[in-house]
């Protein structure tokens, strides 16, 4: 007697893995909404660029801690449940920067945008692709990946824009942020999760890590990413600062449209290269963030506000074309019941050098001045990816 094989379940509508996709998005437009403020917050608090990085690392800080749990628990629990709660806690961050005096509050505030993020970048991730299926991975780290950075790029341009056109330049912003957080939450209660029926043992707290077989994968991402991430953390952190040094300006506008531009670069480069094998995605993540570092020290040294602004389109693209690489190979590659754990790995990988080198840039500024602090950035961040781009070309066995 034949056996009958059950049918493979239909994939969803594309709509519903774009649909998926959005909650990555809002909590990625908080993530970067406070870039073109801190300015703003100098002035009015009065602290130094060493104390701005201290604020953006306490994103840094909130993310990496989110990513030793976040991950791990979304493979036991399920999405929803770590995703619902990351939502609630963007919106308590944003009222604390709508309503912050003190660099305390601030902190405060990066501290848990950097849990949502961290929560998003792992389990927000996973989630897309468990919409999306097997057989649509590809698409899945795309729309994953591209949701990212195109939240990352919209914060700051709408928080600049805002800021100068409205009363109270640091409260209208938050309120469109949370308002764009309550719809991520509604579309997060009514998507079509799988429950989760198998999970891997081990500690609830731990580095995230992926399954022995899939290290090479993780290794190779990280090669690219990491240096990719760096690069944008530096202009995230001191790119405004920088750009009011040489422009002899403070308008958030300005430094929120350059933000903007970094992310849509770093958006429509993953796009265009959606086709093209992963090896040769993470060797052009490498040479566009050698190239972001040539372009600021350009910038640096021969005080020029278009090189500055190639150097923040070369940095999206490196990252963007280092987190879609990586994300590609762990999503053709790692079970569903270590995904979100997977994701978490790439990211605090990559996130942790992006956390710790804009401090040190920042505090060397202090007692250095920022043009010799950003060249030895320029420096460490090229020779990390020129590292990393000969890691990627000496294997020659990629699956994808």
């Amino acid at each position: 007697m034949t056996q009958v094989l059950p049918a493979p379940a239909p994939a969803p509508p594309r709509r519903e893995i774009w649909l998926a996709a959005w909650p990555v998005t809002a909590v990625m437009v908080l993530s970067n909404a406070a870039t073109p403020l801190y300015v703003l917050w100098q002035h009015r608090i009065g602290f130094s660029a060493g104390v701005v990085t201290v604020v953006y690392a306490a994103y840094i800080v909130g993310l990496l801690g989110a990513l030793m749990v976040a991950g791990i628990a979304s493979d036991r629990l399920g999405r929803k449940p770590i995703l619902l709660p990351a939502l609630l806690l963007g919106a308590l961050a944003c009222l604390l920067f709508a309503t912050a005096t003190t660099v305390p509050t601030l902190v405060l505030a990066r501290l848990l945008t950097g849990i949502a993020v961290g929560a998003i970048l792992s389990a927000g991730t996973a989630a897309v692709s468990d919409v999306a299926g097997p057989r649509r991975s590809r698409l899945a780290s795309l729309l994953g990946s591209t949701a990212m950075v195109l939240g990352a790029g919209l914060g700051p341009l709408l928080a600049g824009v805002l800021s100068e056109t409205l009363p109270g330049p640091t409260v209208a912003v938050f309120v469109l942020v949370a308002a764009v957080l309550a719809t991520a939450f509604l579309v997060m209660v009514r998507m079509p999760l799988p429950r989760r029926t198998a999970s891997a043992g081990g500690s609830w707290v731990r580095l995230p890590a992926v399954p022995r077989a899939n290290r090479r994968q993780l290794a190779l991402g990280l090669a690219a990413f990491a240096p990719g991430i760096s690069a944008v953390g530096f202009v995230l952190s001191l790119g405004p600062s920088l750009l009011s040094h040489l422009l002899g300006t403070d308008n958030r506008i300005v430094s929120g449209a350059t933000i903007f531009v970094l992310f849509t670069a770093a958006t429509a480069v993953q796009f265009a290269v959606r086709g093209l094998a992963v090896r040769r995605i993470l060797l052009l993540s490498a040479g566009a963030t050698i190239g972001s570092m040539v372009s600021l020290l350009v910038a640096v040294h021969g005080a020029s506000v278009p090189a500055l602004v190639l150097a923040a389109l070369l940095a999206g693209a490196g990252q963007g074309l280092g987190q879609l690489g990586g994300l590609s190979l762990l999503g053709a590659s790692v079970p569903p019941t270590r995904l979100a754990e997977a994701n978490a790995a790439l990211n605090a990988g990559g996130y942790l050098p992006a956390g710790v080198l804009p401090v040190l840039a920042g505090y060397l500024s202090d007692g250095i001045g920022l043009p010799s602090a950003a060249t030895a950035f320029g420096v460490a961040v090229a020779l990390a990816a020129l590292l990393g781009g000969a890691f990627v070309a000496k294997r020659q066995d990629f699956e994808h």
